[in-house]
């Protein structure tokens, strides 16, 4: 193996002609002139307007959700999930330390304390089991509150990511919580359009997150959402997100605090010419996928992240793993394929050895250490694939 090996094989994968090629790039083919248009003639820009209640119609629809409340990025609707979830200063959160920072300043905001977990090895998430184990040593139960034994502070909440669109176990992280009575927060950021057993994820637990970052599956520039499937959750969600103003023709009467979270029209008008045209997205991903799947299953030297048997991943991220053998490569193979004009990003720096979180509570995360050594994110936008580059490979 040489350090210009995923250089060579992602060239040839994807019919590389010189041009720039990102990580993941927006993909505009539907009606998204149209709509923005609209907003534009009318004059209905800002946060009130028939495309944002459109667009929370079509994500419930999409996603089974019995309710979507539409905001402003994945960060801010985690903001309010936390806190529909009953986090409050001084508790502790169950949270990954291999995830992106998103999953950890709104904690922060809420006051609260991260309490980094581990990884499970092949699909990225979380494994109940050792979970399980680690809980019953460090926390005990006090009138149905999880309690951690050494800092005695509670720990309220346990919240899963499905990492680059890989959802975790649900049922077995389901059965965890209702055992610790811990609430359960999805961050499914990355998982827009991944089903597990079926069943579209974000709303297994109690809330969950969505983001339309530009490098998402669809997008709304920025953008995110609250799932949940329960009504006075939803309810809350937009009260606070729209600043908690009480409704008046005139008045601006406020009740509690709140937060000018609200997602604008024009950003939801772009959000639902783009979910119109999902299941193309889901499909040209998918494809690519597979090719990065038979591609990389002739190389030793790297392992293709796939789904889990229980779910339908999709592919936000495709990402391979390095043979330990090779790390010394790791940083010398990532430059070179940038220098070619062909992005490719190692895995976030896991979070708990962030200046800024050292302190927190940390259970032991040799798994998470190791993927995050030898990961490797590689190209995976929709349009990556055609007729033509099924052709050359």
């Amino acid at each position: 193996m040489n350090p210009h090996q995923l250089l060579d094989i992602l060239k040839k994968t994807l019919a590389y002609d010189n041009k720039f090629i990102s990580l993941h790039e927006p993909y505009f083919i539907g009606n998204e002139w149209k709509y923005v248009k609209e907003c534009l003639d009318t004059g209905w820009v800002s946060s009130v307007g028939k495309y944002v209640d459109r667009f929370e119609q079509d994500l419930c629809a999409y996603t089974g959700a019995k309710y979507a409340i539409a905001a402003v990025n994945g960060t801010a609707a985690m903001h309010i999930c936390y806190q529909l979830a009953g986090v409050k200063a001084g508790d502790e959160v169950l949270v990954p330390t291999l995830t992106f920072i998103g999953t950890i300043n709104p904690l922060l905001y809420c006051g609260a304390i991260p309490h980094f977990i581990d990884s499970e090895p092949k699909f990225l998430g979380l494994d109940a089991t050792t979970l399980d184990d680690y809980l019953k040593e460090v926390s005990y139960q006090e009138n149905q509150v999880c309690i951690n034994r050494y800092t005695k502070r509670p720990i309220r909440a346990l919240c899963v990511m499905h990492t680059l669109g890989h959802p975790v176990d649900l049922d077995a992280l389901t059965a965890l919580c209702e055992r610790h009575h811990l609430a359960l927060i999805e961050d499914a950021a990355e998982a827009l359009g991944s089903f597990y057993k079926g069943v579209h994820v974000g709303h297994k637990g109690l809330v969950g997150a969505l983001s339309f970052n530009g490098n998402k599956i669809i997008t709304t520039g920025g953008g995110g959402a609250i799932l949940t499937n329960h009504e006075g959750l939803a309810k809350t969600a937009k009260y606070l997100t729209t600043t908690a103003k009480r409704p008046h023709p005139w008045l601006f009467d406020h009740d509690m605090t709140g937060y000018n979270y609200r997602l604008p029209n024009i950003n939801s008008a772009l959000g639902c010419a783009q979910l119109e045209n999902i299941n193309h997205y889901l499909q040209q991903k998918r494809k690519l996928a597979e090719k990065y799947q038979q591609v990389f299953s002739a190389v030793a030297e790297m392992t293709f992240i796939a789904e889990p048997s229980y779910a339908k991943s999709n592919y936000w991220l495709n990402a391979i793993l390095l043979d330990e053998k090779y790390l010394a490569m790791k940083d010398e193979m990532i430059a070179l394929s940038n220098q070619h004009q062909v992005m490719v990003r190692p895995l976030w720096n896991l979070q708990h050895t962030l200046p800024m979180h050292k302190n927190f509570p940390c259970m032991p995360v040799t798994h998470a250490e190791n993927l995050a050594a030898r990961l490797i994110k590689i190209p995976s936008s929709p349009q990556l694939i055609s007729e033509r580059i099924e052709q050359v490979c």
